[in-house]
């Protein structure tokens, strides 16, 4: 199971208990969180970070109406994101 959460409009960090997120943060699966800094007191240590950034421009995309590339970052912080990161670059 994969979710994702975005605690973009979260004003108070226990929002994050509030909506019952404590069950699903600790059940199995991959959680990919937006802002987590929105209710960093409530969720459980991370494994990895990743970082999107906007690539820059080249020839291979000139059109504003196309997508923009991006350069992904993983930032591994336990020894799972190390072993997911592994998996990543297999």
């Amino acid at each position: 199971m994969i979710w994702h959460f975005d605690f973009y409009r979260f004003n108070d960090p226990r929002e994050w208990e509030d909506a019952g997120f404590r069950e699903l943060f600790t059940s199995p699966g991959l959680k990919l969180v937006e802002w987590p800094e929105r209710a960093a007191a409530y969720l459980p240590p991370m494994d990895a970070q990743i970082h999107l950034q906007t690539a820059p421009m080249n020839d291979a995309f000139p059109s504003d109406d196309e997508d923009t590339p991006r350069q992904v970052t993983v930032t591994p912080l336990s020894p799972t994101g190390e072993q997911l990161l592994a998996a990543l670059q297999a």
